[in-house]
C-alpha cells in the first residue's frame, strides 16, 4: 500500500506527509524541526526564539544547510492595542525575503500583515481557537487554518469546545484546508482527524517528547509520566488560559489566581523565561510547562522519524480494518 497520504496539504505544501509540528517558543530552532523536514513532514523555526529578525534571518539561512525539504516560520503575534509591532513587521519582511515557503500565524489576526505575505508568495497557515475566528482568518486571506480544540496545550481560547465538535464544523463552514491542531499522538488521532475533513494535523506535545527535542531529559520525563488528567488551565482570571503541566509552579498561580492576583503579579510566575529555564536546568516543578491532555497518550521517548512513521503505519492498520469491518 501507498504509505503516502495526498491532501490539500501536501499538496499546498510540497511535503510527504499531512504532518505537521508548530511553533514552540525556545525549542522551534533549526536543529530540531529540521528533524521533521526529513522525516517528511514540516516545522516551524520559531520566530519569538531569536533577540532580532537579523537572528531569525541567520536560522533560516542555518536550517538551508540541515535540510532541502519545505519548512515554515511561526510568527506570533501578541494581541495589543493598535498596529502590530514594528519587530513583527521586521520578521515578517525577513521572512519574505528569505523566501520562505509558508507560515504559521498565531495570536490576533493575519490581516495586516496578508498582503505582504501574498506578494512574495508565502503561504499563509493561521493558528486558532474557535471556528468563527476561522471564518474571519479565511476572509482575510490566509491559505489553511490550524484549529486547536479544548484539549491542545498552550494558549485554548475562550470557546472550550471539544475538536470532535470543532472540527467538523469548520470544515462544513470554510472553504480552504482545516489542519486539526491538539490532541493528536498517534495513528488514531490521524486518521480520526482525516476522517472528519481535516487536511492534515498539528502536533506539539508528541514532538516535545523525543530524542532530538532540546530540552531536559527530566522534563520530558514529567511529560512521559503525566496522565491525561494531570493537566490545569493558568490565566483564566486574565481571560488567556494557558493548558500546562499541574506541577507545584501550576499550584501556585492557581492559589493566588483564586485571590484575585493582579496581571503582574500572574505574570511573575509564568513568565516565558521560566520556561526557558526548565527546559535547560531539568527542574520540572517550578516552572509552566505547556502541554495538551494527550500527554496521557504519551508513553515513552521515541526520535522524530519514528513518531512520523508510527503515525503512518497505525493509521494505514487502522484503514484495513476499517474496511474489514465494511466488508
Amino acid at each position: 500500500m501507498d504509505r503516502q497520504f495526498k491532501t490539500k496539504i501536501t499538496k499546498m505544501l510540497k511535503i510527504q506527509y499531512p504532518i505537521l509540528m508548530g511553533g514552540m517558543q525556545w525549542i522551534g530552532r533549526a536543529e530540531f524541526v529540521a528533524h521533521v523536514c526529513n522525516a517528511g513532514g514540516l516545522g516551524f523555526i520559531t520566530a519569538e526564539t531569536f533577540e532580532t529578525p537579523e537572528d531569525l534571518r541567520e536560522e533560516i539561512r542555518r536550517m538551508r544547510t540541515l535540510t532541502d525539504k519545505p519548512f515554515g516560520v511561526n510568527i506570533s503575534m501578541i494581541p495589543e492595542l493598535g498596529d502590530l509591532k514594528e519587530r513583527t513587521h521586521r520578521l515578517c519582511d525577513v521572512v519574505c525575503e528569505e523566501e520562505v515557503p509558508v507560515v504559521e500565524t498565531a495570536g490576533r489576526s493575519p490581516a495586516p500583515l496578508v498582503p505582504r505575505f501574498k506578494a512574495a508568495g508565502v503561504k499563509i497557515i493561521h493558528k486558532l481557537t474557535s471556528v468563527r475566528h476561522a471564518i474571519a482568518a479565511q476572509k482575510a486571506g490566509v491559505d489553511a487554518i490550524a484549529l486547536l480544540g479544548f484539549g491542545s496545550g498552550g494558549h485554548i481560547g475562550l470557546e472550550d469546545v471539544a475538536s470532535f465538535i470543532s472540527l467538523p464544523l469548520a470544515v462544513e463552514k470554510l472553504d480552504i484546508p482545516v489542519i486539526a491542531a491538539g490532541g493528536i499522538a498517534d495513528g488514531r488521532g490521524f486518521l480520526g482527524a482525516l476522517a472528519m475533513g481535516a487536511e492534515g494535523v498539528l502536533l506539539g506535545s508528541r514532538f516535545l517528547v523525543t530524542q532530538e527535542c532540546p530540552i531536559h531529559e527530566a522534563v520530558k520525563a514529567k511529560y512521559i509520566e503525566a496522565r491525561a488528567d494531570e493537566t490545569t488551565l493558568l490565566m483564566k482570571s486574565l481571560r488567556n488560559p494557558m493548558r500546562t503541566i499541574h506541577n507545584k509552579l501550576a499550584e501556585e498561580v492557581l492559589a493566588i489566581e483564586a485571590k484575585g492576583a493582579t496581571l503582574a503579579e500572574i505574570l511573575s510566575k509564568v513568565a516565558g523565561q521560566q520556561t526557558r529555564t526548565a527546559y535547560g536546568s531539568g527542574d520540572p516543578e517550578n516552572s509552566m510547562l505547556p502541554c495538551g491532555q494527550v500527554v496521557g497518550l504519551i508513553d515513552g521517548l521515541k526520535t522524530v522519524p519514528e513518531v512520523i512513521d508510527d503515525i503512518i503505519d497505525e493509521a494505514l492498520g487502522m484503514l484495513e480494518q476499517l474496511k474489514i469491518m465494511v466488508s
